[in-house]
């Protein structure tokens, strides 16, 4: 029969689990501290329930043997027991960079004993005005989310583990944070730019750029394309694989983002007499090069064949754009005008969602919401216009 014993706002509950070799007593314990929102006869019944679920574990040999840690040493459990055996390169080394800013802040507290309060407060002050390094400015809301989240996912594990019984970052809310405008090119501007592109760029870039445009694919998708994936008869191109860095693993391939991720993409045929005659520029520099051309599939490939570097495309276009006066927004916007272009000729959303290789719609609508509503509204009006109801009504009142 478990014990329960008060220790100010959490209570102690211990199994007994018989006796040793020694004929000394097994005694294990845990720490339940009850949500700050409950209330006192909530408390009563719920510590109930958590010292019949551990009497369980410990007649199953489930009770935790492990004694209670600072949050940054279990954060280094995490990391090496389930987040590198579990997630990306990339993600990882993302989890890695939000992990020392939130031990900085928490990691002195012991996992057992983190309240949501601790939580929020952190939150709370990356909020602040000049927490960004970059800019001076507020984080995102979409940074303090995957703060939040990180904290959460640690948490959880710690449930597995038996360290805890419960997760408090369910109750931490996100305050609001700087929303970054996200530029994106007009169709005119982009008409501008691939006029340009077509008369001063190399051929490499001017096919990197235009399958951004044509088709969505993030920049590590399209780097890591190979000639074997695209159907010119079909007028389809396979996205199975992309092209990533990180400062630890250096450049590596890897597969796509989500299981979504992986999927056939059907693009421009106008643009294949292009893509013709980039490959055989491809084949005339790789005979040129000889002995020194490093053999690949690759179609954007440095000039020794190797793939090309994941900063690449960014700084070239910068460059570019520079030289020629013209506005500059990143890689990651040709993505975004693919997708409001397509929503906004009429596209159904899971199509579009398909195409861009998000696992869920919602991921999409959450994203591009603006452009979903704005082509609603133009589809409600199509409507009212064929049927004309109103007409029909006002014609019946009079």
């Amino acid at each position: 029969m478990a014990s329960i014993t008060k220790r100010g706002n959490s209570y102690r509950i211990k199994v007994s689990c018989g006796y040793d070799e020694h004929g000394k007593q097994v005694i294990r314990s845990m720490t339940w501290k009850p949500e700050d929102t409950m209330t006192p006869r909530q408390i009563e019944k719920e510590v109930i329930i958590q010292a019949r679920l551990f009497e369980k574990e410990c007649e199953n040999g489930e009770a935790p043997h492990t004694k209670p840690v600072k949050f940054s040493i279990f954060v280094d459990t995490w990391l090496s027991e389930y987040a590198e055996r579990n997630l990306k390169k990339t993600t990882l080394t993302f989890q890695r960079l939000l992990a020392k800013r939130t031990c900085k802040a928490i990691g002195h507290i012991r996992v057992d004993k983190i309240t949501t309060n601790d939580i929020q407060r952190f939150i709370d002050s990356l909020a602040k005005d000049g927490e960004n390094q970059n800019t001076g400015e507020r984080l995102s809301r979409k940074t303090l989310t995957h703060y939040r989240s990180f904290v959460s996912s640690v948490l959880e594990y710690a449930i597995r583990k038996g360290m805890r019984t419960s997760n408090p970052c369910k109750a931490v809310t996100i305050p609001r944070g700087s929303k970054k405008e996200r530029k994106i090119y007009t169709i005119d501007e982009m008409q501008q730019l691939f006029q340009l592109l077509a008369e001063h760029a190399p051929s490499k870039y001017l096919i990197f750029f235009l399958l951004a445009a044509e088709t969505g694919m993030r920049r590590g998708e399209l780097l890591g394309l190979e000639w074997k994936d695209f159907d010119f008869e079909k007028g389809t191109v396979h996205v199975r694989r992309t092209s990533n860095y990180t400062k630890r693993d250096g450049a590596y391939t890897d597969t796509p983002k989500t299981a979504g991720s992986d999927r056939i993409i059907l693009f421009n045929r106008d643009i294949i007499p292009s893509l013709i005659a980039y490959k055989e520029e491809q084949d005339v520099q790789k005979e040129a090069m000889g002995d020194k051309w490093i053999d690949n599939d690759r179609l954007f490939v440095s000039e020794n064949g190797s793939p090309m570097s994941v900063g690449t495309p960014y700084s070239w276009l910068e460059r570019f754009c520079k030289a020629h006066s013209f506005p500059f927004y990143g890689i990651h916007q040709f993505r975004h005008f693919y997708a409001s272009v397509s929503i906004g000729v009429g596209n159904d959303i899971t199509t579009v969602s398909k195409n861009m290789g998000h696992s869920q719609c919602s991921t999409t609508l959450n994203i591009y919401s603006h452009q979903v509503s704005e082509y609603q509204i133009k589809a409600r009006e199509k409507y009212d216009n064929a049927i004309q109801l109103s007409e029909i009504i006002s014609k019946k009142s009079e």
